[in-house]
């Protein structure tokens, strides 16, 4: 049986990196919008996803959290099914919390032109520290 003295050298050994994908395989060029009947009005889309997952870029260890996006429409609504593969895009990419909800509401804001938006990531806890990232986007 292996004590933890004897594990000590082994351990301090243990500086992996894991293989992830640059920034630049995010794909916003998926993301659909189609005409918002409505617009004008001060309705409210709110949508969640609890499986939003990237990597850290410098261990490539991965960051799961929840995602919310809450926006108000102008002329157009985010198609849904386009935005979960965008979404999906960040899966194994190395980009830092605070990026990656800074660079969702950039992409959703070009696609829709919302009258407003904001973009929730609230990240698992990992190494004890609970990360909460929140973006947002007024209109003119």
């Amino acid at each position: 049986m292996a004590t933890i003295q004897s594990l000590q050298k082994r351990y301090q050994d243990l500086d992996r990196q894991f293989e992830m994908k640059p920034e630049a395989v995010i794909d916003p060029s998926c993301l659909l919008a189609f005409d918002y009947d409505y617009a004008g009005g001060d309705s409210e889309v709110v949508i969640d996803m609890d499986e939003f997952t990237a990597v850290c870029p410098w261990t490539g260890l991965p960051d799961f959290g929840s995602l919310e996006i809450t926006y108000v429409p102008g002329e157009l609504c985010i198609e849904l099914k386009s935005l979960k593969y965008y979404l999906l895009s960040y899966t194994g990419v190395g980009i830092v919390q605070e990026h990656a909800a800074n660079r969702i509401l950039r992409d959703l804001v070009e696609v829709c032109q919302p009258v407003r938006m904001s973009v929730v990531l609230d990240y698992n806890v990992r190494g004890g520290l609970h990360t909460t990232v929140s973006a947002r986007y007024e209109g003119d």
